[in-house]
Parts: C-alpha cells; sequence; structure tokens
C-alpha cells in the first residue's frame, strides 16, 4: 500500500481517499474509526468532528458518498478491541483509522490486506506496524507524534520546573512497550540531573490513584506521564491527583485537554 492513496488528518491530521479517482464514482465508500476514548470524551469529540469536516473538504460527506463507522470506548481491555476489530473489519471498510497501539496491533493480526491509518503510535517500527518510517511497506502508515529520545528532554523540563525534585515518577501503561523505551531514554540523563526514576504502573484509575498517592508521600518528587490508552482515558484524574499532591511535573500535549497544562510548582 502507498501512503499516496490517502491523506490522514486527525487532531492536526485527516483521512481522506483518493479523489480523483473516487470522488466521481456513485458508490458509497466506507471507512472505519477505533477509538480508545469513550464517547463523551470531548478531547475527541472535537478531534472526530475536525476529521469529518476535513473530509468535507474533500469531497467526502458522511451519509452521502461515503459512510464512517466509529467504535468508541475500546480502552485498553483485550477481549472489547479484538471483538470491535473483529466487527469491524467484517464490515470491509475501504480504509481504517485505528488511533493507539493496542488497536493498531490487534488490527494487524486481524487483517494484513485492509487499509490501516494509525495514530497515537510511538515508534511503529519497533513495534512492528511498518518496515521502515521512509517505506512503511505492508498494509498500515500514519502519523508518531514523537519518537522515544524526546522523553529524555520531559525529564529537564521537570528539572527546570522545579530544581528540587530529585525523585521522577514515570507513569505508564504496563502493557505498553511504549513506556519502557520513554522510560529508558530517560533513565539517559537522569543521573546527570540527579534525578532518580521510579516506574509507576497505571492501568486503570485505581491503579493510577494509588500509584500516584504512594509515590507522592516522599518528598522532592515530581511525575512525567507517558501516552497510553489508561493515561489518555484518564487524565483529568491524573491532573487532579497531580493537583491535590501538589506534584510539579507534565503530560505530553495529546494527553492534555483544551491546551492545559500540568506546570504545577509547588508553593
Amino acid at each position: 500500500m502507498r501512503r499516496r492513496e490517502f491523506i490522514t488528518l486527525l487532531g492536526g491530521t485527516a483521512v481522506g481517499l483518493p479523489l480523483a479517482a473516487r470522488a466521481q464514482e456513485p458508490e458509497r465508500r466506507r471507512i472505519g474509526v477505533l477509538l480508545s476514548p469513550a464517547a463523551d470524551d470531548l478531547e475527541y469529540q472535537g478531534r472526530i468532528a475536525a476529521f469529518q469536516q476535513a473530509l468535507q473538504q474533500l469531497g467526502w460527506t458522511d451519509a452521502r458518498n461515503v459512510r464512517i463507522d466509529i467504535r468508541w470506548g475500546l480502552g485498553w481491555d483485550t477481549e472489547l478491541i479484538r471483538k470491535n476489530v473483529s466487527e469491524m473489519v467484517a464490515l470491509t471498510p475501504d480504509v481504517i483509522l485505528a488511533i493507539g497501539s493496542r488497536i493498531v496491533g490487534a488490527l494487524q493480526q486481524a487483517t494484513r490486506t485492509m487499509p490501516i491509518v494509525f495514530v497515537a503510535v510511538v515508534d511503529p517500527v519497533s513495534a512492528g506496524f511498518v518496515a521502515s518510517l521512509a517505506r512503511p511497506a505492508g498494509n498500515a502508515t500514519g502519523f508518531t507524534w514523537f519518537e522515544y529520545g524526546i522523553s529524555a528532554r520531559w525529564l529537564e523540563l521537570l528539572k527546570q520546573i522545579d530544581p528540587r525534585v530529585t525523585r521522577a515518577g514515570v507513569l505508564r501503561d504496563p502493557a505498553n512497550p511504549a513506556g519502557i523505551g520513554l522510560t529508558a531514554a530517560m533513565q539517559g540523563v537522569a543521573p546527570s540531573l540527579g534525578v532518580e526514576l521510579s516506574p509507576l504502573g497505571g492501568s486503570d484509575a485505581p491503579e493510577i490513584e494509588r500509584a500516584i498517592t504512594a509515590f507522592a508521600r516522599s518528598p522532592n518528587s515530581g511525575l512525567i506521564v507517558t501516552l497510553g490508552a489508561p493515561t489518555i482515558a484518564h487524565r483529568g484524574l491524573i491532573i487532579t491527583l497531580a493537583t491535590r499532591h501538589r506534584l510539579p511535573g507534565g503530560l505530553p500535549r495529546p494527553l492534555l485537554r483544551h491546551g492545559r497544562r500540568l506546570d504545577l510548582l509547588r508553593a
């Protein structure tokens, strides 16, 4: 599959189908969308609205010449993801937009021929989704927000936010290998900054709350949050907990609601 066969845009990207050839065809095309967040997630409601608007600008209007099938709330439940992936593949859409590594992985297990466009994936090469960034090959292509090395900069920024920080909790989804790579990049600069890293598991709301609450009991602590289905779904809880425990820290921009920052300096 060649990248020029479709254009992608969601949260700054959109998905379109080949216009020159297809815009004149009378039959309706089909696009599948699989998301981790729930349907009441305001951030992703806005992103889907932007996605649909971009499609319309490209000549594709839902219910007129294209049908968009959206499955919300897949979260990090493996069985739920597999069920929705199976149902989506059975609909035989022309292309599937997939948000998150777990969903992309399940899709590639289900089909190696159906075109997949992914977003919110860290290091798609190591994950096995594409052969390389320059030449994805296979049936998947898409966008990655950042590479692992950027997490070292997150730790440097945390130290700038509060120079007193000597311990940094790294909240990550234990089932997402990206968290391991991001933590490893931070570990490379942690000694020079005088910071000790503490990986914190966060697969659901109770685990996230327990991990942050326990970590915050020690002085001179800060928090870094990595991308993953649980941290996206519970970003409001994470911000609330960090505020309550006065933990300086930060979230990658994709985790922020309406541009709100988590730069919480201690008094």
